[in-house]
């Protein structure tokens, strides 16, 4: 038996403790959307691909997006392939990550 499981305390984590403290400069952001290509992430969780299929439509109709390329995650909890990333990557200029849930 552990020394935790003996005194029947729970270990917890800090979420605010440490961490890397490097910080990525953010992609330029383009002013306005219109004619430019984005790319939706689906991160597999129930109704993302609802929620994104709605906001392709907005982006085409409201913002003048060119086109909308939607892909899919394999698995919610695991980062996207580098594959996956890449594709987009070299097909878009602006991406988003979606959370369905």
């Amino acid at each position: 038996m552990t020394d935790t499981m003996a005194t029947g305390a729970l270990p917890f984590i800090d979420p605010t403790a440490g961490g890397s403290r490097l910080r990525l400069a953010l992609a330029p952001r383009p002013m306005d959307l219109a004619g430019k290509v984005v790319g939706l992430l689906d991160n597999t969780k129930e109704q993302a691909d609802v929620i994104l299929e709605t906001v392709a439509d907005i982006l085409k109709s409201d913002y003048g997006v060119a086109d909308v390329i939607i892909r899919r995650k394999e698995h919610y909890s695991k980062p996207a392939s580098a594959e996956l990333i890449s594709e987009l990557a070299d097909k878009v200029q602006v991406a988003a990550a979606a959370l369905g849930g």
